[in-house]
């Protein structure tokens, strides 16, 4: 894991040195802390203001920091870590967002030998900004097949509930006459069937919210997955674009026009989605434990 913030404006470097501070002097059972996210792999946005589809916006991205303890509770140690929040923001419309999470070293431990993504992916690309030097970090290692199918299926359960939430919200916007909505809602439940059947089949994932990418990276997981958006045609085409762009463009352009037969063109679009996620991934699951 790297050690060094040099890359980063000197700002940022104090911002960072401030807040590594505050929570070894509020949090003495801090073991380690590390910046993961855009601010350490340099992908970070410092600030951006424009005018989108006509409303002005500005961004700029987080401070994702991990702190890692022992010997206290998480809701003790998040609640001090509120305590540090509170203490470093002055002006929270100009000065970057921080957002801590925090786990403790034996948890930590055990997700990294299992190989959960999101902590393989966090000691990958995260720098520390301090160690006690009391603990190292453990080293994944080989998953046998139960363990294998036990990720697979709370990976599964986890995506298909959220999916499933999706689409449900999907339908009540159609039956309200909330076309827009309904089409960002219908646009996170197909990113969720998606993701869960890239977890499933490979236990990792990424952030990722482009429909093309997404069905792009399952579509080797099963034929039947190019007949829910088959773009073979003009208007298939549109629906696709639509249901992509639904992701911003429904959230904060007022213009952007969806109909009532939008909808109903791509609700059994997205229900055959469904059906196919859930169909090859208990499919897989079992698999895995027949080889057990």
């Amino acid at each position: 894991m790297k050690k060094s913030i040099s890359h980063l404006p000197k700002r940022k470097q104090e911002d960072l040195i401030f807040l590594a501070r505050q929570v070894r002097k509020q949090l003495p059972e801090a073991e380690m802390i590390i910046l993961y996210g855009s601010y350490a792999t340099g992908k970070f946005v410092e600030y951006d203001e424009r005018v989108e589809f006509g409303i002005p916006t500005s961004f700029m991205s987080d401070y994702d920091i991990l702190v890692v303890t022992s010997g206290i509770t998480d809701r003790e140690a998040g609640y001090i870590l509120d305590k540090v929040d509170d203490h470093y923001y002055k002006d929270p419309d100009f000065q970057t967002p921080v957002q801590f999470i925090n786990d403790d070293i034996n948890m930590l431990n055990r997700q990294l030998e299992e190989g959960r993504y999101f902590y393989t992916q966090l000691k990958k690309e995260g720098i520390i900004l301090y160690d006690s030097g009391r603990f190292k970090l453990a080293r994944r290692r080989k998953l046998n097949l139960k363990e294998i199918q036990q990720q697979a299926q709370e990976y599964f359960d986890d995506k298909f509930e959220n999916a499933d939430g999706f689409l449900d919200a999907g339908k009540f916007g159609y039956e309200t006459q909330s076309y827009m909505i309904a089409s960002f809602n219908l646009h996170q439940a197909c990113e969720n069937y998606y993701l869960a059947i890239r977890l499933v089949f490979t236990l990792k994932s990424n952030r990722q919210h482009n429909l093309s990418k997404l069905s792009a990276s399952v579509k080797r997981y099963s034929e039947e997955l190019a007949k829910v958006f088959p773009r073979n045609n003009t208007e298939e085409k549109r629906l696709f674009a639509l249901l992509r762009r639904a992701y911003v463009e429904a959230r904060y352009n007022h213009k952007f026009q969806v109909t009532k037969e939008d909808i109903d063109a791509l609700l059994p679009k997205v229900e055959m989605l469904r059906d196919i996620t859930r169909s090859i991934c208990e499919q897989r699951i079992r698999e895995y434990g027949d080889m057990v």
